[in-house]
């Protein structure tokens, strides 16, 4: 039987867009480091800030939204307040009703440009649903555009 490969830490070059997050105080936890709770609302915010800076996801009005059924983090170095954060986004994979997104977390520490390497990487899954019934919905043409810029 043989093992499974041990995730490692992916440079910048393997994600197509980019958004900063801002530490807060509150994110570190006893140990001085950011909780690792807090890298899947990184995750939530970069993806669905950059869905609605695109116009590719309407959170108010649309007929269409994401629920999220999977998700999964690893950790290769610390994070801490108050080091800016960078998240890339990439997608990995486009269904008929269901999106696999990725993001790396980038640290920004004593004001430098992001390093090189992700602190920490991982996924989500959306499956999208129609508002009212919950049910799996074709994916809008508008959110196809956006998701082909992250391929």
């Amino acid at each position: 039987m043989t093992s499974p490969t041990r995730p490692q830490a992916e440079p910048r070059s393997a994600y197509k867009v980019f958004r900063p997050i801002g530490t807060r105080w509150m994110d570190n936890d006893v140990y001085g480091h950011v909780n690792n709770v807090v890298y899947y609302s990184w995750f939530d915010t970069a993806v669905n800030g950059y869905l609605i800076e695109t116009g590719a996801l309407d959170i108010h009005d649309g007929g269409v939204i994401g629920l999220v059924i999977e998700t999964q983090c690893n950790y290769f170095s610390p994070l801490s307040f108050p080091d800016p954060v960078l998240a890339g986004i990439r997608v990995a994979h486009v269904g008929s009703s269901s999106v696999r997104y990725e993001v790396g977390l980038f640290s920004g520490r004593d004001g430098e440009a992001a390093s090189e390497l992700t602190a920490a990487k991982g996924h989500f899954i959306h499956v999208y649903v129609d508002r009212q019934t919950r049910r799996p919905a074709p994916l809008p043409p508008r959110l196809l555009t956006v998701l082909e810029t992250l391929k």
